[in-house]
Protein backbone atom coordinates (compact mmCIF):
# COMPACT_ATOMS: atom_id res chain seq x y z
CA UNK A 1 0.00 0.00 0.00
CA UNK A 2 1.25 3.51 -0.84
CA UNK A 3 2.47 5.87 1.85
CA UNK A 4 0.49 8.95 0.67
CA UNK A 5 -3.05 7.72 1.47
CA UNK A 6 -1.82 6.27 4.75
CA UNK A 7 -0.62 9.73 5.83
CA UNK A 8 -4.04 11.19 5.01
CA UNK A 9 -5.93 8.46 6.93
CA UNK A 10 -3.58 8.87 9.88
CA UNK A 11 -4.40 12.60 9.95
CA UNK A 12 -8.13 11.88 9.73
CA UNK A 13 -7.88 9.44 12.63
CA UNK A 14 -5.42 11.18 14.96
CA UNK A 15 -6.08 14.84 14.00
CA UNK A 16 -2.31 15.56 13.85
CA UNK A 17 0.40 14.44 11.44
CA UNK A 18 4.05 15.19 12.30
CA UNK A 19 6.49 14.95 9.38
CA UNK A 20 10.25 15.11 10.23
CA UNK A 21 12.06 18.14 8.77
CA UNK A 22 8.82 19.63 7.41
CA UNK A 23 6.30 20.37 10.15
CA UNK A 24 2.87 19.33 11.42
CA UNK A 25 -0.64 19.11 9.92
CA UNK A 26 -3.53 19.57 12.33
CA UNK A 27 -7.22 18.80 11.76
CA UNK A 28 -10.33 19.77 13.73
CA UNK A 29 -12.00 16.72 15.20
CA UNK A 30 -15.48 17.25 13.63
CA UNK A 31 -14.31 18.20 10.12
CA UNK A 32 -14.15 14.68 8.73
CA UNK A 33 -17.56 13.55 10.07
CA UNK A 34 -19.40 16.61 8.77
CA UNK A 35 -17.77 16.47 5.35
CA UNK A 36 -18.24 12.72 4.96
CA UNK A 37 -21.98 12.99 5.59
CA UNK A 38 -22.47 15.75 2.99
CA UNK A 39 -20.14 14.69 0.20
CA UNK A 40 -22.84 13.02 -2.02
CA UNK A 41 -20.22 11.34 -4.18
CA UNK A 42 -18.51 14.58 -5.25
CA UNK A 43 -14.92 15.75 -4.59
CA UNK A 44 -14.88 17.77 -1.37
CA UNK A 45 -12.16 20.11 -0.13
CA UNK A 46 -10.68 19.20 3.21
CA UNK A 47 -11.76 21.78 5.77
CA UNK A 48 -10.48 22.55 9.21
CA UNK A 49 -6.89 21.54 8.35
CA UNK A 50 -3.86 23.76 9.10
CA UNK A 51 -0.09 23.46 8.71
CA UNK A 52 2.72 24.63 11.00
CA UNK A 53 6.27 24.72 9.62
CA UNK A 54 8.96 23.33 11.93
CA UNK A 55 12.21 21.91 10.53
CA UNK A 56 13.03 20.44 13.95
CA UNK A 57 10.00 18.13 13.93
CA UNK A 58 11.02 14.59 14.82
CA UNK A 59 9.74 11.29 13.58
CA UNK A 60 6.56 10.08 15.29
CA UNK A 61 6.73 6.50 16.66
CA UNK A 62 2.93 6.26 16.46
CA UNK A 63 3.02 7.15 12.76
CA UNK A 64 5.69 4.48 12.08
CA UNK A 65 3.66 1.90 13.97
CA UNK A 66 0.52 2.86 11.99
CA UNK A 67 2.32 2.51 8.63
CA UNK A 68 3.76 -0.84 9.71
CA UNK A 69 0.34 -2.12 10.73
CA UNK A 70 -1.21 -1.13 7.40
CA UNK A 71 1.56 -2.39 5.12
CA UNK A 72 2.47 -5.55 7.07
CA UNK A 73 6.12 -4.52 7.15
CA UNK A 74 8.47 -4.29 10.08
CA UNK A 75 8.89 -0.87 11.64
CA UNK A 76 12.36 -0.37 10.19
CA UNK A 77 11.06 -0.81 6.64
CA UNK A 78 8.04 1.37 7.38
CA UNK A 79 10.36 4.14 8.60
CA UNK A 80 12.50 3.78 5.46
CA UNK A 81 9.42 4.10 3.22
CA UNK A 82 8.35 7.25 5.06
CA UNK A 83 11.85 8.76 4.75
CA UNK A 84 11.89 8.08 1.00
CA UNK A 85 8.49 9.75 0.56
CA UNK A 86 9.52 12.81 2.56
CA UNK A 87 12.86 13.03 0.75
CA UNK A 88 10.99 13.17 -2.55
CA UNK A 89 8.77 15.95 -1.16
CA UNK A 90 11.82 17.98 -0.05
CA UNK A 91 13.41 17.65 -3.49
CA UNK A 92 10.29 19.06 -5.16
CA UNK A 93 10.05 21.89 -2.65
CA UNK A 94 13.76 22.79 -2.94
CA UNK A 95 13.52 23.29 -6.70
CA UNK A 96 10.50 25.55 -6.28
CA UNK A 97 7.76 23.11 -7.20
CA UNK A 98 4.71 22.44 -4.98
CA UNK A 99 4.31 18.96 -3.55
CA UNK A 100 0.87 17.40 -3.09
CA UNK A 101 0.18 15.29 0.00
CA UNK A 102 -2.74 13.22 -1.27
CA UNK A 103 -5.93 13.71 0.73
CA UNK A 104 -4.40 16.62 2.69
CA UNK A 105 -3.16 19.42 0.43
CA UNK A 106 -0.04 20.86 -1.22
CA UNK A 107 3.01 22.65 0.18
CA UNK A 108 5.05 25.32 -1.62
CA UNK A 109 8.37 26.78 -0.52
CA UNK A 110 8.48 30.47 0.41
CA UNK A 111 11.37 32.71 -0.61
CA UNK A 112 12.05 33.80 2.94
CA UNK A 113 11.99 30.22 4.22
CA UNK A 114 9.22 27.92 5.37
CA UNK A 115 6.26 26.58 3.43
CA UNK A 116 2.80 27.76 2.42
CA UNK A 117 -0.09 25.30 2.60
CA UNK A 118 -3.15 24.90 0.36
CA UNK A 119 -5.86 22.37 1.40
CA UNK A 120 -6.71 19.62 -1.05
CA UNK A 121 -9.51 17.14 -1.66
CA UNK A 122 -10.40 14.54 0.89
CA UNK A 123 -9.92 10.80 0.47
CA UNK A 124 -13.23 8.95 0.99
CA UNK A 125 -11.98 5.42 0.39
CA UNK A 126 -12.61 3.02 3.22
CA UNK A 127 -10.04 3.19 5.92
CA UNK A 128 -7.64 0.27 5.94
CA UNK A 129 -8.05 -2.26 8.72
CA UNK A 130 -5.29 -2.10 11.24
CA UNK A 131 -3.27 -5.25 11.80
CA UNK A 132 -0.64 -6.07 14.35
CA UNK A 133 2.81 -5.21 13.05
CA UNK A 134 5.34 -8.00 13.29
CA UNK A 135 9.12 -7.82 13.31
CA UNK A 136 9.76 -10.96 11.24
CA UNK A 137 10.19 -10.09 7.52
CA UNK A 138 9.83 -13.73 6.51
CA UNK A 139 6.29 -13.92 7.92
CA UNK A 140 5.19 -10.49 6.71
CA UNK A 141 6.45 -10.58 3.11
CA UNK A 142 5.83 -14.19 2.14
CA UNK A 143 2.68 -16.31 2.16
CA UNK A 144 2.95 -19.49 4.22
CA UNK A 145 3.75 -22.60 2.24
CA UNK A 146 0.96 -25.17 2.20
CA UNK A 147 3.39 -28.09 2.20
CA UNK A 148 7.04 -28.88 1.61
CA UNK A 149 6.56 -29.06 -2.19
CA UNK A 150 5.47 -25.43 -2.46
CA UNK A 151 8.82 -24.40 -0.99
CA UNK A 152 10.80 -26.11 -3.72
CA UNK A 153 8.49 -25.01 -6.52
CA UNK A 154 8.30 -21.37 -5.41
CA UNK A 155 8.83 -18.90 -8.29
CA UNK A 156 11.67 -17.17 -6.51
CA UNK A 157 13.45 -20.48 -6.05
CA UNK A 158 13.08 -21.16 -9.75
CA UNK A 159 14.57 -17.79 -10.61
CA UNK A 160 17.46 -18.16 -8.17
CA UNK A 161 19.03 -21.21 -9.83
CA UNK A 162 19.27 -19.52 -13.22
CA UNK A 163 22.05 -17.10 -12.28
CA UNK A 164 24.52 -19.77 -11.02
CA UNK A 165 23.84 -21.89 -14.11
CA UNK A 166 24.57 -18.96 -16.42
CA UNK A 167 27.79 -18.23 -14.52
CA UNK A 168 28.87 -21.88 -14.76
CA UNK A 169 28.16 -21.93 -18.49
CA UNK A 170 30.21 -18.77 -18.99
CA UNK A 171 33.11 -20.20 -17.00
CA UNK A 172 32.90 -23.44 -18.96
CA UNK A 173 32.98 -21.54 -22.24
CA UNK A 174 36.03 -19.54 -21.14
CA UNK A 175 37.87 -22.69 -20.03
CA UNK A 176 37.10 -24.43 -23.35
CA UNK A 177 38.26 -21.38 -25.32
CA UNK A 178 41.56 -21.20 -23.38
CA UNK A 179 42.14 -24.96 -23.71
CA UNK A 180 41.39 -24.89 -27.45
CA UNK A 181 43.73 -21.94 -27.97
CA UNK A 182 46.49 -23.73 -26.08
CA UNK A 183 46.10 -26.90 -28.19
CA UNK A 184 46.17 -24.91 -31.44
CA UNK A 185 49.22 -22.98 -30.25
CA UNK A 186 51.00 -26.21 -29.31
CA UNK A 187 50.30 -27.79 -32.70
CA UNK A 188 51.38 -24.63 -34.53
CA UNK A 189 54.64 -24.29 -32.63
CA UNK A 190 55.51 -27.97 -33.06
CA UNK A 191 54.74 -27.76 -36.79
CA UNK A 192 56.97 -24.72 -37.24
CA UNK A 193 59.71 -25.86 -34.87
CA UNK A 194 63.07 -25.19 -36.54
CA UNK A 195 64.82 -28.35 -37.78
CA UNK A 196 68.54 -29.04 -37.87
CA UNK A 197 69.98 -27.71 -41.09
CA UNK A 198 71.59 -30.70 -42.74
CA UNK A 199 72.30 -29.12 -46.09
CA UNK A 200 74.34 -26.03 -46.98
CA UNK A 201 72.35 -22.78 -47.06
CA UNK A 202 72.19 -21.39 -50.54
CA UNK A 203 72.39 -17.68 -51.21
CA UNK A 204 68.87 -16.41 -52.08
CA UNK A 205 70.28 -14.62 -55.13
CA UNK A 206 72.35 -17.60 -56.30
CA UNK A 207 71.16 -21.13 -57.00
CA UNK A 208 73.70 -23.82 -56.24
CA UNK A 209 72.93 -27.50 -56.76
CA UNK A 210 74.83 -29.87 -54.47
CA UNK A 211 75.31 -33.17 -56.31
CA UNK A 212 74.59 -36.32 -54.38
CA UNK A 213 77.47 -38.71 -54.92
CA UNK A 214 76.90 -42.35 -54.25
CA UNK A 215 80.60 -43.15 -54.23
CA UNK A 216 81.85 -42.85 -50.65
CA UNK A 217 85.04 -40.95 -49.88
CA UNK A 218 88.32 -42.68 -48.89
CA UNK A 219 91.54 -41.76 -47.18
CA UNK A 220 94.42 -43.43 -49.11
CA UNK A 221 98.09 -43.03 -48.28
CA UNK A 222 100.33 -42.07 -51.21
CA UNK A 223 101.05 -45.36 -52.98
CA UNK A 224 100.90 -47.35 -49.74
CA UNK A 225 97.81 -49.52 -49.49
CA UNK A 226 98.71 -50.65 -46.00
CA UNK A 227 98.07 -47.15 -44.70
CA UNK A 228 94.66 -46.90 -46.37
CA UNK A 229 92.01 -45.88 -43.86
CA UNK A 230 88.60 -47.33 -44.83
CA UNK A 231 85.65 -44.98 -44.53
CA UNK A 232 82.18 -46.52 -44.71
CA UNK A 233 81.76 -48.29 -46.97
CA UNK A 234 85.07 -48.17 -49.00
CA UNK A 235 87.97 -45.71 -49.57
CA UNK A 236 88.42 -43.63 -52.76
CA UNK A 237 91.69 -42.77 -54.50
CA UNK A 238 93.68 -39.68 -53.62
CA UNK A 239 93.77 -37.02 -54.91
CA UNK A 240 90.16 -36.37 -56.02
CA UNK A 241 89.94 -34.71 -59.38
CA UNK A 242 87.71 -31.69 -59.86
CA UNK A 243 85.40 -31.97 -62.89
CA UNK A 244 85.25 -29.10 -65.32
CA UNK A 245 82.80 -26.39 -64.24
CA UNK A 246 83.12 -27.37 -60.57
CA UNK A 247 85.08 -25.96 -57.67
CA UNK A 248 86.65 -27.76 -54.75
CA UNK A 249 85.57 -26.07 -51.51
CA UNK A 250 87.66 -27.19 -48.51
CA UNK A 251 85.60 -26.70 -45.35
CA UNK A 252 88.05 -28.11 -42.81
CA UNK A 253 91.67 -29.32 -42.51
CA UNK A 254 92.30 -31.48 -39.43
CA UNK A 255 94.21 -34.45 -38.03
CA UNK A 256 93.09 -38.02 -38.53
CA UNK A 257 90.94 -38.37 -35.39
CA UNK A 258 89.14 -35.06 -35.81
CA UNK A 259 88.62 -35.53 -39.56
CA UNK A 260 87.17 -39.04 -39.24
CA UNK A 261 84.84 -38.00 -36.42
CA UNK A 262 83.62 -34.96 -38.33
CA UNK A 263 83.18 -36.91 -41.57
CA UNK A 264 81.09 -39.64 -39.90
CA UNK A 265 78.94 -37.04 -38.17
CA UNK A 266 78.17 -35.18 -41.42
CA UNK A 267 77.28 -38.45 -43.12
CA UNK A 268 74.98 -39.39 -40.20
CA UNK A 269 72.98 -36.20 -40.71
CA UNK A 270 72.56 -37.00 -44.43
CA UNK A 271 75.22 -34.67 -45.84
CA UNK A 272 76.06 -37.32 -48.42
CA UNK A 273 78.15 -35.14 -50.75
CA UNK A 274 80.85 -34.39 -48.15
CA UNK A 275 84.21 -35.89 -49.16
CA UNK A 276 87.48 -36.70 -47.31
CA UNK A 277 91.04 -37.05 -48.54
CA UNK A 278 94.63 -37.12 -47.32
CA UNK A 279 98.00 -36.93 -49.02
CA UNK A 280 100.18 -38.07 -46.10
CA UNK A 281 97.82 -39.88 -43.68
CA UNK A 282 98.47 -37.07 -41.19
CA UNK A 283 96.56 -34.10 -42.51
CA UNK A 284 93.02 -34.65 -43.79
CA UNK A 285 90.71 -32.41 -45.78
CA UNK A 286 86.93 -32.28 -45.64
CA UNK A 287 85.57 -30.76 -48.86
CA UNK A 288 82.70 -30.38 -51.31
CA UNK A 289 82.94 -30.42 -55.10
CA UNK A 290 80.23 -28.09 -56.31
CA UNK A 291 79.29 -26.50 -59.65
CA UNK A 292 80.21 -22.83 -59.49
CA UNK A 293 81.70 -19.92 -61.41
CA UNK A 294 84.17 -17.23 -60.47
CA UNK A 295 81.22 -14.95 -59.66
CA UNK A 296 79.44 -17.42 -57.36
CA UNK A 297 82.45 -19.01 -55.68
CA UNK A 298 82.71 -16.42 -52.91
CA UNK A 299 79.01 -16.62 -51.95
CA UNK A 300 79.18 -20.44 -51.88
CA UNK A 301 82.29 -20.30 -49.74
CA UNK A 302 80.62 -17.97 -47.24
CA UNK A 303 77.55 -20.18 -47.14
CA UNK A 304 79.66 -23.30 -46.44
CA UNK A 305 81.56 -21.47 -43.72
CA UNK A 306 78.31 -20.53 -41.92
CA UNK A 307 77.04 -24.11 -42.00
CA UNK A 308 80.13 -26.27 -41.54
CA UNK A 309 83.03 -24.26 -40.09
CA UNK A 310 81.85 -20.92 -38.63
CA UNK A 311 84.97 -20.59 -36.44
CA UNK A 312 87.50 -21.78 -39.03
CA UNK A 313 88.35 -21.11 -42.62
CA UNK A 314 86.79 -22.30 -45.88
CA UNK A 315 88.73 -21.87 -49.11
CA UNK A 316 88.67 -22.89 -52.75
CA UNK A 317 91.42 -25.24 -53.77
CA UNK A 318 92.44 -24.73 -57.38
CA UNK A 319 94.03 -27.63 -59.31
Amino acid sequence: MKIAPLLAHYLYTHQQLDLPGIGSFKLQSNSIADTDQNRQGKPVMLEGVSFEYDAATRQSPDLIAYIASQTGKIKALAAADLDSHLELAKQFLNIGKPFLFEGIGSLSKLQGGGFSFSPGHMLFSDKPKETVAKDSPAILTEEPASDYRSIFYNKKTKANWKKPVVILLLLGGIILAVWGGYKIYKKTTSRHKPQLNTEPVVDTNKTVVLPDTTTPATIPASGDTSNTIPVNPAPAPTPVSTPSGNYKFVVEVADKKRALSRFKYLQSIKVSNIQLETADSVTFKLFFILPATAQTADSIKNMLKRNYNPKGDVYVEMK
